[in-house]
């Protein structure tokens, strides 16, 4: 009597701790889990002349400072200094991190921290700007596991299964829903996997 109680305990416990991914979601592209690779998709709301991703590196090259740079028209000279900090603090030093240099009627503007990132991109048009978003929450794109890389779009979001690092070992699943109209972010947790 007291096998047939455990077992019946334990049956449902096993299932319900079983996290899956809806049928209804996609696998993000493994390319997207580096962003680097996201930045050609961004669609700012504000039109500008130009805009570059430029990552704060101390080398005498100028161009390996350069991640990605929209179209720059032939008559502008850029000669502004890289600011004191930046978004997604890329190695262990406070001097590595990324920015966003852009030019408005002539003059440069510097997007330069999470949240300015995030109102460069304004509206959310694409899954890449999503994942951008999500990663300015600290989330990652986990391409070994669908609880940490699956997406769907709809007219009003995009829902991205994602991850945040627990420890060496544990990465936990959250699913993400982001507003596309006003880029506002809402996280519930998946649990561990």
């Amino acid at each position: 009597m007291k096998i047939i109680l455990i077992i019946s305990f334990l049956i449902p416990v096993l299932f319900l701790s079983q996290k899956t991914v809806s049928e209804d979601y996609k696998k993000i592209p493994e390319i997207f889990d580096s962003t680097e690779f996201l930045y050609p998709f961004i669609k700012p709301d504000t039109k500008y002349q130009y805009w570059s991703v430029l990552r704060n590196i101390e080398d005498p090259d100028p161009d390996k400072s350069v991640i990605y740079e929209s179209q720059m028209p032939d008559f502008m000279t850029l000669n502004d200094p890289a600011p004191g900090k930046g978004f997604f603090q890329e190695c262990t030093t406070s001097d590595c991190f990324s920015y966003i240099l852009a030019c408005k009627n002539g003059k440069t503007e510097y997007f330069n921290n999470e949240q300015q990132l995030r109102n460069f991109i304004g509206s959310v048009d694409n899954l890449p700007e999503a994942i951008l978003i999500a990663e300015t929450y600290g989330f990652k794109v986990d391409t070994s596991n669908r609880l940490g890389s699956s997406y769907k779009i709809d007219n009003q979001h995009i829902s991205m299964y994602v991850s945040k690092s627990k420890n060496d070992m544990q990465k936990e699943s959250f699913l993400v829903k982001i507003n596309r109209k006003t880029g506002k972010l809402d996280a519930k947790s998946n649990g561990v996997y």
